[in-house]
């Protein structure tokens, strides 16, 4: 059998008799997982050690054991949208409306300019939530909890406005073809306006925690570095892409949802370091709250939340009840009745961790004939054994939560 086939542990057993014959030292092999509370989340990683110093690393996903591409080319398009939910947990609102446009983009709808602005809103919020877990788990990592403590406090505030949207909080299922499936109630924006007063010194008290601290300096300043070929190399995209020194954004390069409309810098670093990574992310969180102000304060008059596509965009059910009309239209959406083109559209968004994409190829039947989601996270953790060798196995922890390696988007 190839040495390629065998399991790592089979593998290294060789590579520590030959190692222990040469000079003597001893080496080790290491399960880092799967269940393992710094893996942040379900996978593994195998490591051949000498004492504290990993030599080889091999990782293994797989354990959520999911199938959601082949569940969701047996769903009708509109029972898609909780297997987005589940890809990225901590930002799930980009998820959907990802989803959505992409399959406004496949039906050549056009979404109304206050329901885009509103999508602007909810995505960079929930791209707020998502840098709050990465870099404040990043300091529990580094031995620092009360970052940690002070900040997570606001995404319960933005998991409130997420509440009076749509009545979710994590896994929100938030919106429809063509728009919202209701309009923001006037608690949505006034739970908004407070958060855009409070969260602003809160995070900047939790920059100043971090970003000059000798102990968080010591640990992340040169420790799992990439160049920016490397990073292109692997398929880098997003916070970790921009902390290597390329200025990549998908809202930028392929603006959607009216993002050309607004004007916001792109962070970038040089190191490509984890604490490169750390501070790009800050600084995204102040381009997002910009973003969010900007949106308000641009946001057209009226109340329009969605598009005028009866035959995709769910009736109101009070209409249901009392119209036959509404009745026909609901079944036909529902049971996925109404045809679709047959079509072969790729569609992306700047998610939390990078881009966000989703290839859709339709048969013209209820359901897609293929549909696969380029999941930023399955992408980059591919150069985490290359990041870590040669480092300490406490590096790896803190290298692995720089990434912010979303389990959920790993099994897809």
């Amino acid at each position: 059998m190839s040495e390629l086939l065998l399991p790592p542990e089979h593998r290294y057993a060789k590579i520590i008799k030959e190692r222990h014959n040469e000079d003597g030292s001893e080496l080790s092999v290491l399960n880092l997982g799967p269940t393992h509370p710094a893996t942040h989340g379900i996978f593994q990683n195998i490591l051949l050690m000498d004492g504290e110093r990993i030599l080889e690393a091999e990782p293994t996903i797989g354990y959520i054991h999911r199938a959601f591409e082949k569940i969701a080319e047996n769903r009708p398009f509109y029972q898609i949208t909780p297997l987005t939910d589940r890809m990225n947990y901590c930002s799930s609102p980009i998820n959907n409306m990802g989803w959505w446009m992409t399959l406004e983009k496949l039906l050549g709808i056009e979404v109304p300019k206050r329901a885009q602005y509103l999508r602007v809103i909810v995505m960079e919020l929930a791209r707020i939530t998502d840098h709050i877990i990465c870099n404040s788990i990043l300091g529990v990592d580094t031995g620092a909890y009360t970052g940690f403590l002070y900040v997570f406090q606001f995404r319960e505030k933005i998991y409130e406005i997420y509440e009076e949207i749509c009545g979710a909080r994590l896994t929100t299922n938030m919106g429809r073809i063509g728009g919202f499936e209701r309009d923001w109630s006037p608690e949505a924006f006034r739970k908004l306006d407070k958060f855009l007063e409070e969260f602003p010194p809160a995070w900047k008290e939790f920059e100043n925690l971090f970003e000059r601290n000798r102990i968080f300096l010591d640990r992340t300043v040169n420790v799992g570095g990439i160049t920016a070929e490397k990073a292109m190399a692997y398929g880098f995209t997003g916070p970790n892409l921009r902390a290597a020194g390329v200025d990549y954004d998908v809202r930028v390069a392929h603006p959607y949802s009216s993002y050309e409309d607004f004007d916001f810098i792109v962070p970038v670093g040089k190191s490509g370091d984890t604490y490169d990574r750390f501070c790009v992310r800050n600084a995204e969180v102040w381009e997002s709250l910009s973003i969010i102000r900007q949106a308000l304060e641009k946001m057209p008059e009226g109340n329009e939340y969605h598009a005028e596509v009866p035959d995709y965009y769910l009736p109101p059910k009070e209409d249901v009840y009392n119209s036959m009309e509404s009745l026909i239209y609901h079944f036909k959406i529902v049971m996925g009745e109404v045809p679709v083109p047959v079509s072969e559209i790729y569609h992306a968004v700047e998610g939390g961790n990078g881009e966000l994409g989703f290839y859709l190829s339709t048969d013209g039947s209820r359901t897609p004939y293929r549909l696969h989601f380029r999941r930023p996270c399955f992408i980059y953790y591919q150069a985490f054994p290359e990041m870590i060798k040669g480092a300490l196995l406490s590096d790896a922890i803190i290298i692995l939560s720089s990434l912010n390696v979303i389990a959920g988007e790993l099994d897809a």
